[in-house]
């Protein structure tokens, strides 16, 4: 690929979002030579669920033991040593082009507003794409809110060949994935930035998950469970689809439900990945060999190729605790919105369990 053949808008996109030609091109190399192969994504062997000893239970609000775990989150709070790290990256496809962060979730409330409101006096960095950065960055100006509003990377999509797949002529660019997220942090001072504020810890969490507050019994539990990662967790319901907790060569790790070889029996999966995670600042000063994932898009009608790198997948580098939240309910944890038909379901739900956290 010719760089001075491209649009010069699309050249400086690439240029200020850390665009790996090299990487692209290996990726390209391998489609060439082996096509995209879903199976290719399969764990060499069928992986066990996590054994229910290793899934702590958040305890119950008001106990003796949640009101340990409360004062030990709330000293760190207090002492400001959390940061809310909040994924709004992608490519603002799902909310009809409107960036899903400034989509309307409650009358006059979009979702970034609602977790910035939720986030109280714990500072916020906001991981964007760059198909979301100005979305972004204008909404919060238009709230009056301060944030760190970081980018991810971004790449060019592929034919199932290997080519460049083009769109309205030119190269097609998009964000790949929130796996990004440890390179991000690193590659734009931001990991620095929160480290200088002394931040010791950050919550990752998805913008469209209302549920993820910075609880202090959670974080409690994060502090003590000893790890450098606590992963939240829920109970799995029938319609679910996505990563849980499993072995993986005798170790606990996020496992993507892609990943699982066909014929595996994963009746006895009962936990779910919230994408919520609690990591320690002090375990992203390093590299992650993240694998990355060749996905099928539909793009314009035709089959894009995109590879994307998973967050979760930190936990086959790091010790996690994982700990299972209420997923319902007024303490409940894991309100994800993926659409706009989602969320006219889940909208009162959503007010109801802010409403109960004094957000609205």
């Amino acid at each position: 690929m010719d760089a001075r053949t491209l649009p010069a808008g699309l050249r400086e996109s690439l240029a200020r979002h850390r665009f790996d030609a090299a990487r692209l091109e290996r990726r390209a190399a391998i489609l060439a030579r082996e096509g995209f192969r879903p199976e290719s994504a399969y764990l060499a062997a069928p992986p066990a669920p996590a054994p229910s000893s290793a899934i702590r239970e958040l305890p119950e609000a008001g106990t003796p033991a949640w009101e340990a775990l409360d004062r030990v989150g709330r000293q760190a709070l207090s002492a400001g040593k959390l940061a809310a790290v909040v994924l709004a990256g992608g490519m603002a496809t799902r909310f009809g082009g409107v960036v899903k962060a400034a989509a309307e979730c409650l009358p006059g409330r979009t979702f970034l507003d609602l977790k910035l409101a939720d986030a109280g006096d714990v500072p916020v960095a906001i991981m964007a794409s760059h198909a979301t950065e100005t979305g972004v960055r204008e909404l919060l100006a238009a709230l009056g809110k301060d944030a760190l509003v970081f980018t991810q990377s971004v790449s060019l999509r592929l034919t199932p060949r290997g080519e460049i797949f083009l769109e309205d002529g030119a190269p097609s660019p998009y964000a790949p994935g929130h796996g990004d997220l440890l390179e991000a942090l690193v590659a734009t001072g931001t990991l620095a930035a929160l480290r200088a504020r002394g931040v010791e810890t950050i919550l990752v969490s998805n913008v469209d998950n209302l549920g993820a507050s910075p609880d202090p019994a959670v974080y409690g539990m994060h502090l003590a469970g000893g790890n450098p990662v606590t992963v939240e967790v829920v109970g799995r319901g029938a319609l679910d689809r996505g990563g849980a907790p499993a072995v993986v060569d005798g170790r606990i790790e996020i496992v993507e439900a892609f990943r699982v070889p066909p014929g595996t029996d994963t009746s006895g999966w009962t936990t779910f990945n919230t994408n919520t995670l609690w990591i320690d600042v002090a375990a992203l000063d390093r590299p992650f060999a993240l694998d990355e994932f060749a996905v099928v898009k539909k793009v314009g009608g035709r089959e894009a190729i995109q590879h994307e790198t998973l967050v979760g997948q930190i936990t086959h580098f790091l010790g996690a605790t994982w700990v299972k939240v209420p997923r319902d309910g007024p303490a409940g944890r894991f309100l994800p919105v993926k659409d706009p038909e989602e969320l006219a379901q889940r909208r009162e739900e959503i007010r109801a369990r802010l409403a109960a956290r004094g957000v609205v």
